[in-house]
């Protein structure tokens, strides 16, 4: 079975690749490598499953040296006549998509950026679903699609029409859209709503690796909102876990669309995060108590009931044990 994997140099995607490639699929990776954050840690992730920057040139294969089965393409979700082309020569079965403008708070200051990645990239995805027959395309949706939601846990039939950055309303976009196509031109396909993930190879960007970057350092953390948030961390190989077990199963359903929640089930104050790293750290943390910034929320909280019936899983992974893993990666790779 040959899968595509939109992405393949994210946090996500990277983990997703090498499951895959471990398990004896035949994959093909894309990613813009677009400069968000560090594409020095783009290229080290590649790096991990074979392929070497200095052979990556725009819209061309590279062969992993590692994996066989594994080939990857510098490749824009945009650049549509390229992407279609390749849809075409490759006859993919199944899509694995997790490529997107992340970020919450970019969203504010580079609204474009997401209209044009996850909005338009996203369009000609499902273009070259229904052009090509894939079997089943399985995205990305995010936990911020909840928005303003107070109701907790977050359950997939909750209201999702109350977004609270343009990050989240695209998320919600592409959940409409995927609906639209399944029902009109019956393709299979899964969203899945992550939340807050966690673990090796992550991304820059985001508040474990802040986290844990400034103790290190001895730097001041900022704690938005007075410490008053939670959040459903989840650990990536646990993620991986559940998405390796959906991409084979598409939905036998009427209208074969389908969504999951992908979280612990166990919301985390912020502060005992910060415990936790310090704990595993054995350094003290320095924190300023800020307010709360525009986009976020208050806490985080996956209803996993409906994944857990249809394939009898659940993420897992003790906090604990994650962020030590996660803090050993961390020493290593920015010794």
């Amino acid at each position: 079975m040959k899968i595509i994997v939109t992405g393949a140099a994210g946090f996500i995607g990277f983990h997703v690749v090498k499951k895959l490639l471990e398990q004896g699929y035949e994959v093909v990776g894309i990613d813009s490598i677009n400069s968000y954050y560090d594409v020095n840690l783009k290229y080290a992730r590649l790096s991990e499953t074979g392929i070497m920057e200095e052979e990556i040139q725009d819209h061309c294969f590279v062969q992993s040296t590692i994996f066989p089965s594994y080939r990857f393409m510098k490749l824009d979700m945009t650049e549509k006549e390229h992407f279609f082309s390749l849809f075409e020569d490759e006859h993919f079965l199944h899509v694995v998509h997790l490529a997107a403008q992340a970020g919450v708070r970019y969203s504010l200051k580079n609204p474009y950026a997401y209209i044009n990645s996850n909005i338009v990239g996203f369009m000609n995805l499902l273009e070259a679903c229904r052009q090509f027959r894939v079997k089943h395309l399985v995205y990305a949706s995010s936990s911020s699609v909840y928005g303003a939601n107070t109701k907790l846990p977050y359950k997939e039939s909750d209201r999702t029409d109350n977004p609270v950055s343009l990050y989240a309303a695209t998320k919600k976009s592409n959940e409409l859209m995927a609906y639209a196509y399944s029902k009109l031109y019956n393709i299979p396909a899964t969203g899945i709503r992550f939340f807050t993930v966690y673990g090796p190879w992550g991304r820059p960007d985001m508040a474990p690796t802040l986290f844990i970057s400034a103790i290190s350092a001895g730097q001041t953390i900022r704690v938005f909102n007075h410490s008053n948030m939670k959040r459903d961390f989840t650990y990536i190989d646990d993620i991986v876990t559940g998405l390796t077990k959906i991409i084979p199963s598409p939905p036998k359903v009427e209208i074969p669309h389908i969504i999951y929640n992908m979280g612990c089930s166990s919301p985390v104050k912020i502060m005992d995060f910060i415990a936790t790293i310090e704990k595993v750290a054995a350094k003290k943390a320095v924190l300023k108590m800020v307010d709360m910034q525009p986009g976020d929320v208050v806490a985080t909280y996956a209803d996993t009931s409906l994944l857990e019936k249809d394939f009898g899983y659940k993420p897992s992974t003790p906090l604990n044990s994650g962020i030590r893993q996660f803090y050993e990666w961390f020493k290593e790779y920015y010794s």
